[in-house]
């Protein structure tokens, strides 16, 4: 069994910053990526930016220049760094952990976290 458990959700002025934390736990061999999707209300999951293990990312659109991933591999932990936080970054950020092997198996799964909820408003 694998969890995700993030934090560093809240409530934040425009042009704030916030940083999400998410670290996965349990019987885990290895990882291929990681990384944050969100949902605003009334809209769909989007990707917000994804990192692999060979430290390749991708952001979407709306993150370049204020969005920064990073990855501790050593402890399954990724971190989203966002700054000149808008109105319309709202929305509930989930953690995704990408084709996850699990220990003495060949087992590849996709887990997601339970989400936390940014808030940007004055």
């Amino acid at each position: 069994q694998v969890q995700l458990v993030e934090s560093g959700g809240g409530l934040v002025q425009p042009g704030g910053s916030l940083r999400l934390s998410c670290a996965a736990s349990g019987s885990i061999f290895s990882i291929y990526g990681m990384g944050w999707y969100r949902q605003a209300p009334g809209k769909q999951r989007e990707l917000v930016a994804k990192i692999t293990g060979r430290d390749i990312t991708n952001y979407a659109d709306f993150g370049k220049g204020r969005f920064t991933i990073s990855r501790d591999f050593a402890n399954n932990t990724v971190y989203l760094q966002m700054n000149s936080l808008k109105p319309e970054d709202t929305a509930v950020y989930y953690c995704n952990a990408d084709r996850v092997v699990l220990s003495g198996t060949s087992w590849v799964y996709d887990y997601w976290g339970q989400g936390t909820q940014v808030t940007v408003s004055s």
